[in-house]
């Protein structure tokens, strides 16, 4: 007689028994560890959307500037889980890199630490369901790494506008560079802000790359999304 060890895929707990079968005739497991935040489990699960390691690569390959259906296609995968997994992870995004916030400790920063303190803004325009909804996404990068520091979504308004201008407040930012957009020009100071095309490259080029890996940000048909 043979034993297989079974271990939870999601705790790694050995407190397993049995939980009947699927409709497939796969053995469904049970995880009785009250720490498990799932319970029930496949041990070779058809579904390879259902699996842990593979639901951490569609965050990794999304956080790499991968598309949907490139990441889709190299895990083999429905687009559409794809998406599901990164709706999941809407509740924990941040709209500030507080990575970049942390080292922006004044004892620190006096040994001569590295901390933004010029700062590239600009929007990107996309739409919801219908080019008749149309959304922009506005973020500003760190002008010489190139670090997300901030990023809001919403209308090309002023409002949204200042949204953005607030997260980026804890930064210290001492000189902003933007395109020649109203909301820049009313709401930054003239001391610190610079107008104009020559110092936004970075930024463009990030809003060049998005709409190439993903062509689903400005085109529902007859639109390829160019593969890593």
């Amino acid at each position: 007689m043979t034993f297989i060890a079974v271990r939870c895929h999601y705790c790694q707990s050995d407190q397993i028994v049995k939980r009947g079968k699927t409709a497939r005739g796969t053995q469904r497991y049970l995880c009785q560890n009250t720490l498990c935040p799932k319970g029930s489990f496949l041990l070779d699960s058809c579904n390879r959307g259902c699996l842990p390691e593979v639901k951490h690569t569609i965050i990794d390959m999304s956080l790499n500037a991968s598309g949907v259906r490139d990441t889709a296609r190299s895990l083999r995968i429905c687009p559409n889980t794809v998406l599901r997994e990164l709706k999941k992870q809407e509740a924990v995004l941040e709209s500030v890199n507080t990575t970049v916030l942390r080292t922006l400790n004044p004892a620190e920063v006096a040994w001569g630490m590295e901390r933004p303190g010029e700062a590239e803004r600009d929007e990107m325009w996309s739409f919801v369901g219908t080019k008749g909804n149309p959304r922009w996404l506005w973020h500003a990068i760190d002008h010489h790494t190139g670090k997300v520091l901030a990023y809001v979504f919403g209308r090309r308004t002023d409002e949204v506008f200042l949204q953005l201008k607030a997260l980026l407040e804890p930064f210290g930012l001492t000189r902003y560079y933007t395109d020649h957009w109203g909301a820049y020009t009313r709401h930054l100071d003239p001391d610190v802000h610079s107008p104009g095309k020559r110092n936004t490259q970075k930024i463009e080029r990030k809003h060049l790359t998005l709409r190439t890996r993903m062509k689903r940000l400005v085109r529902k048909t007859i639109c390829f999304s160019k593969t890593t």
